[in-house]
């Protein structure tokens, strides 16, 4: 496909603008470029054919099933959107008066409140622009915590070895050692080796639970009690809270600090890896550490409240990403609390019709007990045939289905893990599995297929090492 720049000829145009009858402002020299700016000459119908042609090239939650395990890619409701849209909050500034803004605040707060609700926490901040970031700001109010305590020697943190990569490195950010915790037989925290590993060097452990397995650890108040006895903190990954919403709180479940993945809970857009919100919440005895400013309220008035006096201080510009905020908080307004259990509810109902399918098909380790939102299973016998997971997903995209997570987690050679969503009907799964099943059949029977794959899409196999060793970001 062509470029924009290459679209361009010189001499097109796309608008016109009529003379100006305001009076004209000559600026000075310094302010001028030295060269008109590399911008290509095109008609506005040379603009709308090209990005709408860039727009089928890409796979999106609107297009076709995306069972992309641990991102939980469900349906985005328009009706959040349009909520969006609206003047009152589309078209605010961050620099306006509180007093001009406070349905924003109201909506900021309620916000806030919900997830406390939800998360069993005591205090929020929805500054976090993504898991990650928020994961970020987790830790880091572990870790003025302890500093505040003058407890220094603690520089361990603990992450099991299915956990999402960013946990380690979240945790090395911070300054943090991340010490790796093996799992059991069952795919869960190993007990005795997490009592063994503890110390009065532990400032914390990070969890998600249920785990990328797809896993919920039923020792979690165990966990929690081995590692609150030695003087550490628990971090709760929210990246699978879709899998337990109304069941049951991380905060009851020994948890000090907890993220959200709005992009992914609570059906905002991932939007190409932003932008997304990331809040957290924290026990009440880590709220004086939340990042400034949280949203208050004093009689019928909303605030920005910058009081809390161990701030790690502003982790955001401005207040967050507050248009994902808006979708979000209109998302737990339609569902409401005996929605989102059921929408739990058929996460994992989902998961476990799928993983019984497909068990008849792949092998699916760790298979002792039913899955929660999402299992992991492993193309590793194809091996035999010369056929790897990579190979196995790109022929899935001949068939237009989007491939699940591969190579994740890592204790786990060869696999996919799959999640299917709430949003999924029984249809677009029975689909899934004739995919997976014919799949498998031509890598015993025509391997060759697989490892030539995709034959159908604009662009075939990419070279990622050289891509990623010759970046080239702009046109020349």
């Amino acid at each position: 496909m062509e470029l924009i720049f290459e679209i361009s000829t010189a001499g097109r145009r796309g608008f016109i603008p009529p003379k100006s009858d305001v009076k004209g402002y000559e600026l000075s020299d310094k302010f001028k470029r030295s060269n008109p700016p590399r911008l290509p000459e095109v008609t506005e119908g040379d603009v709308v054919r090209h990005y709408t042609n860039l727009s089928r090239l890409n796979y999106a939650v609107d297009v076709g099933f995306y069972p992309l395990g641990s991102c939980t890619m469900k349906y985005n409701p328009k009706l959040n959107e349009y909520a969006a849209s609206f003047d009152g909050f589309s078209k605010i500034h961050p620099y306006q008066d509180e007093s001009s803004i406070q349905g924003a605040l109201e909506l900021m707060y309620n916000l806030q409140e919900d997830l406390k609700v939800i998360s069993g926490m005591d205090a929020m901040t929805l500054q976090p622009a993504a898991g990650a970031h928020g994961e970020f700001a987790g830790i880091a109010i572990i870790r003025a915590y302890h500093r505040f305590r003058k407890d220094f020697k603690r520089d361990e943190m603990i992450i099991p070895d299915s956990a999402h990569g960013t946990n380690p490195a979240t945790a090395t950010m911070n300054g943090y050692k991340a010490i790796e915790i093996k799992s059991d037989k069952d795919g869960m925290v190993d007990i005795d080796e997490l009592k063994k590993m503890v110390s009065d060097r532990t400032a914390g452990i990070m969890l998600t639970n249920p785990n990328t397995l797809g896993l919920f650890d039923e020792r979690i108040l165990e966990i929690a009690e081995i590692v609150h006895n030695a003087g550490g903190l628990l971090y709760y990954d929210g990246a699978n809270l879709n899998a337990i919403m109304g069941k049951v709180r991380p905060g009851d479940l020994g948890f000090d600090v907890v993220h959200f993945n709005l992009h992914k809970t609570f059906s905002t857009p991932h939007g190409m890896g932003g932008p997304g919100a990331g809040p957290i919440g924290v026990k009440k005895f880590l709220e004086p550490f939340l990042p400034v400013p949280t949203v208050s309220k004093k009689g019928e008035k909303y605030f920005f409240d910058y009081s809390h006096k161990h701030s790690i201080g502003r982790v955001r510009s401005f207040y967050g990403n507050f248009s994902v905020l808006v979708k979000a908080y209109a998302y737990i307004l339609t569902m409401g609390g005996d929605g989102l259990k059921r929408a739990s509810e058929m996460a994992v109902l989902n998961a476990n019709y799928l993983k019984a399918r497909i068990s008849k098909i792949l092998k699916v380790p760790y298979d002792t007990k039913p899955c929660m939102h999402e299992f992991v299973a492993t193309t590793e016998p194809l091996l035999d045939h010369g056929v790897k997971a990579l190979d196995f997903v790109k022929r899935m995209l001949d068939y237009g289905v989007h491939p699940p997570t591969v190579y994740f987690p890592l204790i786990v050679h060869e696999d996919l893990m799959i999640e299917p969503t709430e949003t999924e009907s029984k249809k677009t799964l029975d689909k899934f599995v004739e995919v997976i099943d014919k799949i498998t059949k031509e890598a015993k029977e025509n391997p060759k297929l697989l490892l030539e794959a995709p034959h159908v899409t604009p662009v075939r196999r990419l070279d990622d090492v050289r891509a990623a060793k010759q970046l080239v970001l702009r046109w020349k």
